[in-house]
């Protein structure tokens, strides 16, 4: 499916003349400034936005249905993450830190101009996106659209609530350790984190876990957004890496289902929605056992001794404190420390890559538990920084952060509580079409979530199908 494809609905809106791109972006615009009452934007796009607007309607006029030849995202609505740089919108990386970096957009950002997307603003996100949740010195915490008082989670967590909510058609956010598919899960909309390097990261991330990602309200938009702004790029040299690791004859259709250690009740009674409709899909299903005991340490080591190098000590009073306690334990690290750490990345990409040479896809909850308090960084237990549990509640997502492997969340349904579950399909590296058809086909069977209730609902119905 084409990206025009994918946004199908809107091209045809603009097409027949029943709106305008100046109409779309001017209405979502107004609904961010006057009814994001959750916190997922820290900056609304201006007259930039509306003037991208008046161009894509002028060629409208002037091409017709020629006129996405060229610009497949032609009026599309998208948010970006406060990490990613953009030239027209300031970037304050959630921190109160003064960022050096130039005003330019970032690559994806450009990629996504260029295919005729408008950018409508910058979203929340923890500072640097070190928690899996939107707690920062700079905002308040976003609230989920289905319960305000629980968190949207992180750190792409305004992008997720954004989406959930009609506040733009999609969104890029970044993904070091499940920062799209946690808030995508929570706030029941896709988010998907293609392979490693698919979609250029500049300025790079010397941990080389960090992913950029996508969100959307479907499988199709989020997919069709990453292929818009993925390929290589010279500012990223692990962009474009990779050949596709087929999986090998056996493995087609088969399906390793995982169930993580701390799965809540209401969390696998969701889940199993989606195990039966792959089977019902014709799938063969079978439960698959990983187990990674010394992989979350190997994790904190590697992710700390980043921050570390990118903290100086004269930045310590601006830093929030809950990073502040990660950067302290990095500079304690040694290299040898390290250098073991990523001994154990190494041998988890061998493990994986055994276990996916028997199936194709890997499916598992995306989250093992319901979002919680929407202040907190992590649940009770992984609540204080000087733990150093800060992402042990969530081990369905950072081992593909470690192997580079490509993840996608889709909602589940909702628990009795009335919130989201999602569902994570996972591929070999490389191997991204397979987990974007079968997450396609998965959609399908497990329809649409109802949408957040009133009063959070902050657009109309119309909107919210675009």
């Amino acid at each position: 499916m084409t990206a025009a494809e994918a946004f199908g609905a809107l091209k045809d809106r603009l097409r027949r003349g029943e709106t305008t791109v100046v109409e779309h972006v001017g209405s979502v615009l107004a609904a961010a400034h006057e009814r994001d009452t959750l916190g997922a934007f820290v900056a609304v796009a201006g007259q930039e936005a509306l003037r991208a607007a008046e161009a894509a309607d002028l060629r409208i006029a002037e091409r017709g249905a020629d006129a996405w030849t060229g610009a497949p995202l032609l009026g599309v609505t998208v948010s970006v993450k406060d990490l990613l740089q953009t030239r027209d919108l300031p970037t304050a990386r959630g921190s109160f830190l003064a960022n050096r970096r130039e005003r330019a957009d970032a690559p994806a950002v450009a990629r996504l101009r260029a295919a005729g997307a408008i950018v409508i603003g910058k979203t929340t996100t923890s500072e640097y996106g070190w928690s899996a949740s939107t707690v920062s010195r700079v905002a308040p915490p976003t609230g989920n659209p289905y319960d305000p008082a629980r968190t949207a989670g992180g750190s792409s967590g305004g992008a997720a609530a954004a989406v959930a909510t009609g506040l733009g058609d999609g969104a890029l956010g970044t993904d070091g350790a499940g920062s799209v598919r946690i808030p995508a899960a929570f706030c029941g909309v896709v988010g998907y984190k293609p392979s490693y390097g698919l979609i250029p990261y500049v300025p790079g991330c010397a941990d080389r876990l960090s992913h950029q990602g996508t969100l959307a309200r479907g499988v199709a938009e989020a997919a069709a957004l990453a292929a818009a702004a993925g390929g290589p790029h010279p500012g990223d040299p692990d962009s474009g890496l990779g050949s596709i690791e087929a999986p090998p004859r056996g493995a087609a259709r088969r399906v390793g289902w995982i169930e993580w250690d701390g799965t809540s009740d209401e969390v696998r009674r969701v889940a199993e929605r989606a195990r039966s409709a792959l089977a019902e899909l014709g799938y063969r299903v079978e439960p698959v056992e990983v187990r990674c005991t010394d992989l979350y340490p190997a994790l904190v080591d590697i992710l700390a001794a980043a921050e570390a190098a990118g903290t100086a000590a004269r930045d310590e009073e601006l830093c929030d404190p809950g990073r502040l306690e990660v950067v302290r334990y990095g500079r304690r690290l040694t290299g040898a420390a390290v250098l073991r750490a990523e001994e154990v990345r190494q041998r988890t990409r061998v493990r994986l890559r055994a276990v996916m040479a028997r199936h194709e896809l890997l499916a598992m909850a995306t989250v093992p538990v319901e979002p919680f308090e929407a202040g907190a960084i992590a649940p009770t237990w992984a609540a204080d920084p000087r733990d150093l549990l800060w992402l042990a509640w969530s081990p369905a997502t950072y081992p593909f952060n470690l192997t580079g492997q490509p993840a996608l969340t889709l909602p589940a349904g909702l628990t009795r509580a009335g919130l989201p579950v999602g569902v994570q399909l996972v591929g070999a590296f490389g191997a991204d079409e397979p987990v974007i058809a079968a997450a396609r086909r998965l959609e399908s069977a497990l329809g649409q979530l109802p949408p957040p209730r009133a009063p959070h609902e902050l657009v109309a119905a119309t909107e919210r199908t675009l």
